[in-house]
Formats: structure tokens, sequence, C-alpha cells
């Protein structure tokens, strides 16, 4: 049962949730893990998450919203807030909080081509946690 004061972020996707986790104090995010998921099959890595959230004494739950550029809520925005609730009633305990996230995976594979020698392959591989990394941070510099 999370008792701690930690937050996780969550970029979820058709195939994977990349998932991020604060520091004890709040300030940063730093990367764990990408969890392969498949929603037609109906895993969705709650299992997995709830092992996460108990390890790390996550309390708070940061989900990335990714809503039209004109502000409205598409299919992709829909299966978000639908892992949201699902999750919510596995912790129950934990605080679900959406978080805009227009442009972070495009900012994400940005910031990966830059470094210049991540082939494709291996961006695709990290592209969903370093979101995640991306959503949680913005949450916790917004909080301060």
């Amino acid at each position: 049962m999370p008792t701690g004061n930690r937050s996780m972020g969550l970029d979820v996707g058709s195939k994977t949730v990349g998932v991020a986790i604060s520091d004890l104090m709040g300030w940063t995010a730093q990367g764990i893990e990408t969890i392969p998921i498949d929603e037609e099959a109906g895993d969705f890595g709650y299992q997995r998450l709830k092992e996460l959230i108990d390890e790390y004494h996550v309390n708070k739950i940061i989900i990335g919203l990714p809503k039209n550029m004109n502000n409205t809520m598409g299919p992709r925005a829909e299966a978000s807030l639908k892992f949201g609730d699902n999750l919510q009633t596995i912790v129950p305990e934990c605080q679900i909080i959406y978080q805009d996230e227009r442009l972070t995976t495009t900012q994400a594979e940005r910031m990966l081509i830059e470094e210049g020698n991540i082939s494709r392959k291996k961006r695709k591989k990290v592209i969903d946690k370093l979101a995640a990394v991306m959503i949680l941070q913005n949450y916790l510099n917004y909080k301060r």
C-alpha cells in the first residue's frame, strides 16, 4: 500500500506505457521502465504498474493527456482517461492527475535526434520512457 510521497508519470501509448518516477523530494523525474501492452488482448500492464507503485511508495500518478492541438479530446486522450479510470480501481489510495502532454513525444524524439548517435530503433525503445519523464517533470515544475 503506497504511503510515500513520490509521483509517477505515465505516457500511455497503444503498444507501451512509459514510466517515470520522482525523486523523494519531488524535484526531478527519472525514467524507469517501458511496459509493453496489448490493447486488443486487454493487457494494459496494470499488474506491473501496481508492483512499481508499491516498490516506489507512489501516492500520485500523473498521466499524460494527449489532447488535440485545438484542445479537443481525440481517441488517444479518451484511451488515457479510460486507462486512468481502470488504474484508479487498482490503486484507489493514489491520486490520479492528468497532465496536458501535447507535443511531449515530439519533443522527446527531437531531443533524441539531436543527440545524433541514437538509432531509430533505439529511439523507439526509449521514447515513451522519456515522454513519461517530460510529463512528470512538467508537473513537478508546475507544482512548485
